[in-house]
C-alpha cells in the first residue's frame, strides 16, 4: 500500500509540470550547436579503446573533467567514484548542479563512457556529447531540482559502474539519496545510410512494478517535450541492459533515449563516427536540453547574468532555515572560505572557517534566535553576502 501510494503521489507531481511549449526554453534549446556535436564526437573517436584497465579509459576520463570545467563547473562540483572491475580500478564521474528549491532531490541525467572492443563513438560516445550540450547549456540556469550528470564506466562489462554507484553512493546514506527521475542516454548515433528522424522513448516495464506507472508518465512527457522542442518523431518502447537498470532494481523512477535506427557496428571496431548521423545526435541534443529544463523545473526567465557572475552562484539554503543552515559553494573553485552570521545590531553569532570544502557544507543553528541575519562568505579574493532568515 506504501509503495503504491508513493508511486501515485509521484504520478501526480510529474503530472504537475506544463507540457506547453515555453518560449524561453526554446531560446535555451536554440543554443545547442551542431559543430560541438560534430567536434566532440571526433574527439570521442580519437581517444580511442576505453577498455578497463586502460590509459584510454583513463584519459576519456581526464577528457570529461576537463569539458566540464570549460562550462564553468568547478572541482568541488565534481567527484570521482572508484570501483573494482577486475583487476583494474575504474572511476564514474558526477557532476552536481544544486537546484535552488529542493537542492536534496536529484534529476540524473547520465551515460556510459567505457567502450568494448571499438571506438565506441556511437555506444557511447554519441550519449555522452549529449549530455555535454544539456551540462554546458544549463551550467547558469536556476533549477528547482538537483542536477546530476553521471558518466559511468564499466556498462560494457555488465552495468558494473552503475550497479556499485546505486549501491555506494544511492544507498549508502540513511535516508537513501532522493531521486526524482533517472534520465539514460545510451547508442543515439543513428545510421550513415538511413534516414534518423525518430528517437525511441524507454519506459520501465520490469520488476519491481511499483514505479512502472510513473517511468510511464514520465516518458510520455519525454516524448512531449521530443516534439515541442525537435523536429524528431518518437516511438515509445522499454528499457534494458544500459545504465538506468540497476536504478530500476533500486525502485526508482527511471526513462531513456536510445536510437531507432538500430546499428550494426555495435561493440565492433567500425562503431565510428563515419558510420554514424551526427545532425541526429545534434537533434538529440535539442531534445535531451529541452527535456531537462522541463524536468528540474528550470528558471522560465531571462537572468541577469552580471549579478549571477557577482554571486558566483553562491546559495544559502534553507531560508527560512530551523536547526541548520547549508552553503553551496556554486561555482567558487576555492579550497578554503570563512563563513559568518551577522544579526540586526551588527554582532557575530557565528563564525567558521571551512578547510578542503566540499560543495555543500552545513552549519548548525542551535541556540540562535528568530529574525533576519547576514550570511557572509569571504575567500580570499571574494566576499559574498545574502541575507536569511531563521524561524
Amino acid at each position: 500500500m506504501k509503495k503504491f501510494l508513493f508511486s501515485f503521489i509521484l504520478l501526480l507531481y510529474f503530472q504537475g509540470y506544463s507540457q506547453t511549449f515555453i518560449p524561453y526554453y526554446g531560446t535555451i534549446v536554440s543554443q545547442v550547436s551542431e559543430s560541438n556535436v560534430l567536434n566532440k564526437l571526433t574527439e570521442f573517436e580519437n581517444l580511442g579503446v576505453k577498455i578497463r584497465g586502460t590509459s584510454p579509459l583513463q584519459n576519456t576520463l581526464n577528457w570529461l573533467k576537463a569539458e566540464y570545467l570549460s562550462y564553468g563547473y568547478t572541482t568541488n562540483q565534481m567527484q570521482e567514484y572508484s570501483f573494482t572491475n577486475g583487476s583494474a580500478t575504474c572511476k564514474n564521474l558526477v557532476v552536481t548542479k544544486v537546484g535552488t528549491l529542493y537542492p536534496n532531490s536529484f534529476i540524473i541525467l547520465c551515460g556510459h563512457y567505457d567502450t568494448i572492443t571499438g571506438r565506441g563513438t556511437n555506444d557511447n560516445g554519441s550519449g555522452i556529447v549529449t549530455i555535454f550540450e544539456v551540462a554546458r547549456l544549463l551550467k547558469n540556469i536556476p533549477t528547482e531540482y538537483s542536477i546530476k550528470f553521471i558518466n559511468f564506466s564499466g556498462e560494457e562489462d555488465g552495468l558494473i559502474g552503475s550497479q556499485n554507484f546505486v549501491s555506494t553512493v544511492v544507498n549508502g546514506i540513511n535516508p537513501k539519496m532522493d531521486i526524482k527521475l533517472v534520465f539514460n542516454i545510451d547508442e543515439v548515433g543513428g545510421r550513415a545510410d538511413m534516414i534518423n528522424d525518430t528517437i525511441t522513448c524507454e519506459r520501465d516495464t520490469g520488476s519491481p512494478t511499483s514505479n512502472n506507472a510513473a517511468s510511464n508518465t514520465v516518458t510520455n512527457e519525454l516524448i512531449n517535450c521530443v516534439q515541442l522542442y525537435s523536429p524528431l518523431n518518437t516511438f515509445l518502447s522499454y528499457a534494458y541492459a544500459s545504465d538506468y537498470m540497476p536504478f530500476e532494481d533500486n525502485n526508482e523512477i527511471i526513462t531513456g533515449f536510445f536510437e531507432k535506427n538500430e546499428t550494426p557496428h555495435r561493440h565492433t571496431a567500425t562503431d565510428l563516427l563515419i558510420n554514424m548521423d551526427p545532425v541526429y545526435v545534434y537533434n538529440i541534443a535539442k531534445a535531451a536540453t529541452g527535456a531537462m529544463l522541463h524536468f528540474a523545473k528550470a528558471s522560465t526567465t531571462t537572468l541577469d547574468l552580471s549579478d549571477l557572475n557577482d554571486t558566483h552562484q553562491v546559495v544559502f539554503f534553507p531560508s527560512p532555515a530551523k536547526d541548520f543552515l547549508n552553503i553551496n559553494l556554486g561555482n567558487l573553485s576555492d579550497t578554503e572560505y570563512s563563513f559568518s552570521l551577522i544579526d540586526l545590531q551588527g554582532k557575530i553569532v557565528i563564525k567558521k572557517h571551512v578547510e578542503n570544502v566540499h560543495l555543500i557544507e552545513s552549519v548548525s543553528l542551535d541556540g540562535l534566535s528568530k529574525g533576519m541575519y547576514l550570511a557572509v562568505l569571504q575567500t580570499s579574493t571574494k566576499r559574498i553576502t545574502k541575507k536569511i532568515i531563521v524561524e
